[in-house]
């Protein structure tokens, strides 16, 4: 048997990475996600052979934080205010019911299991919340998902976590009345705590993003910027764990502010990431099933089972509520809670930040159940959520949608389901509008909508079949952009046909694109105009995400192709 006691943290580092890489390798050729091997094969190195000492295993403990502070940045990178304008009202929703149902029902299921307080109810209720940011960008990555679930997957990772910590704060600041160690807190305090807690990560966040921006200035050579990401990430990290701030939140607020006010979230992000990924995501979880606690199952006893039951209803009902409130397609409806199950760093992290806290310590019982049932459920969490998740992704039809495709350009947030005007100028006039905002282009309206109605006036772009195709010409080294306005009413405007309009797609393209629009507005004229099945679908489209699943879901393939697989 392999047994390596006094194993240098670099000789652990290696033996980890190797189990981890073929792992997950040989995970994925059984039919299971690769994190879920990786897990395994970390359960296997330390509780069944006890390879390493925890001695050698907490030596490497940096590396994780790392780790997983460069995929909470990540996930914040993922939130775009402007990428998300469509999406507002699904997440809000979302993030109301799992802030309510979630906890809710892990309170409920815990008032009927003996020996569980209400301070240990309340905290676990709090933690239930959370959502493992490391595991879905593992998954997505893995799985190379892209699409509506993704988009909505993503951003609920992060508020989630949100919701969680604050939650949590409430949650630690009535411990000492619950423990009878104290008196109950005021409303100030109650409010106050949370709220600190909220701003210091906000200000830890948000300051070192705008540093970095500064930082990519001053330097343009690609290695000074990576090792500027770094730092930055790092002193985010450790900053808001010196000033007990949470390091997760403070990380997701830099990915936020640097993907929302700055424009170089590829160098600090994707760049930053891609080299190291396989590496980092194979330790990461290896490292994760180590220190997982097996035994703790069986203290954990009702209440794990109560607690990890009651969560999995939480998030499996509030994601299907929030959806069906917001309208959201059937495929995000059906599949989004199902993603939402892994739960790993942040639950165990809040359990030993509430272990720090006077009232737990005069409390060793307390703090053992507590720790019992968090990592008892977070094992199993960590087992089988991948697993129904990445099941979700590939159902939903987003695995491997991340190729490049034919109408990439033409996504929710470029798409508006409500048109309405008088005249094809007013309508060219708020596409242009549009284009301008969700494609952020910095290019003046009134010169780029000047130059398509002067384009229109040689000639119209209405196609027939409720089909209208107006175009603007973008200057040298733009990519391809467009925009939809549907209307279900139909505009009233001069066609072949004499049907109204109700599809307006408007253009962008330089003219190095010229061959791809050409292919772009052959493909729209084939399949709009003259596919009645599509037109029915499209043009009473309910929104914009509607709206995608059409032009971007599986049924779409025919003729939104991926574009390595056109002749």
């Amino acid at each position: 048997m392999l047994h390596l006691p006094d194993a240098d943290p670099l000789l652990t580092l290696a033996v980890v990475l190797v189990a981890g890489v073929l792992s997950g390798r040989l995970a994925r050729k059984v039919g299971l996600p690769g994190v879920t091997g990786q897990i395994l094969a970390g359960l296997l190195l330390g509780p069944f052979l006890g390879v390493f000492e925890e001695q050698s295993v907490r030596g490497l403990q940096p590396l994780t934080h790392f780790a997983l502070a460069l995929m909470a940045v990540t996930v914040g990178a993922h939130f775009n205010l402007k990428r998300m304008r469509n999406a507002g009202k699904r997440l809000a929703l979302l993030f109301l019911a799992e802030a309510t149902i979630t906890p809710a029902l892990v309170l409920v299921a815990l008032a009927w299991v003996p020996g569980v307080s209400w301070p240990l109810a309340l905290l676990l209720a709090a933690i239930a919340v959370s959502t493992a940011p490391a595991t879905i960008v593992a998954l997505v990555k893995e799985t190379r998902s892209r699409g509506l679930l993704v988009k909505t997957l993503v951003a609920a990772v992060a508020l989630d976590n949100v919701a969680c910590i604050l939650l949590c704060e409430l949650a630690r600041s009535l411990l000492g009345a619950g423990l009878g160690n104290g008196p109950p807190p005021g409303v100030r305090e109650f409010v106050l705590g949370p709220g600190q807690q909220l701003l210091l990560a906000a200000g830890i966040g948000g300051a070192a993003a705008l540093t970095m921006q500064l930082v990519r200035r001053l330097i343009v050579r690609p290695e000074a910027v990576s090792t500027a990401g770094v730092l930055a990430i790092l002193m985010t990290s450790g900053l808001a764990d010196y000033l007990e701030a949470s390091p997760l939140l403070a990380c997701l607020f830099l990915g936020f502010v640097q993907t929302n006010l700055t424009p170089s979230r590829d160098e600090l992000v994707d760049a930053l990431f891609s080299n190291f990924e396989p590496a980092i995501l194979a330790i990461f979880f290896t490292l994760a099933g180590m220190e997982l606690e097996l035994g703790a199952a069986s203290a954990a006893g009702l209440a794990g089972i109560a607690y990890f039951l009651a969560r999995a209803a939480g998030k499996l009902t509030a994601a299907r509520l929030a959806m069906t409130l917001a309208g959201a397609t059937s495929k995000v409806r059906r599949y989004l809670g199902m993603t939402l199950l892994p739960q790993a760093g942040l639950a165990i992290g809040l359990v030993l930040l509430v272990g720090e806290d006077p009232a737990v310590q005069d409390n060793p019982g307390f703090q053992q159940m507590l720790l019992a049932v968090v990592l008892s459920v977070v094992t199993l969490n960590e087992l089988v959520g991948p697993v129904l998740a990445r099941h979700a992704l590939r159902r939903a039809g987003e695995a491997g949608g991340d190729r490049s495709r034919l109408l990439d350009f033409l996504q929710e947030e470029n798409i508006v389901t409500d048109l309405q005007a008088r005249s094809k100028e007013e309508a060219i006039g708020k596409l242009v509008d549009h284009m301008i905002r969700s494609h952020h282009l910095q290019i003046d309206g009134q010169t780029l909508l000047h130059g398509v109605l002067e384009r229109e006036g040689k000639g119209s772009t209405c196609l027939g079949g409720g089909l209208a195709v107006p175009h603007a010409i973008l200057p040298e080294g733009h990519a391809m952009v467009g925009v939809i306005g549907l209307s279900r009413a139909g505009l009233s405007l001069e066609t072949p046909d004499q049907r109204p309009v109700h599809c307006m797609v408007l253009l962008g393209t330089c003219e190095r694109e010229r061959e791809r629009h050409l292919q772009v507005l052959a493909t729209l004229a084939r399949t709009i105009g003259l596919d009645a099945a599509l037109q029915d679908r499209l043009f009473n489209a309910s929104s914009p995400a509607h709206a995608a699943e059409v032009l971007h879901g599986e049924e779409s393939e025919s003729f939104n192709v991926f574009l390595g697989d056109r002749t």
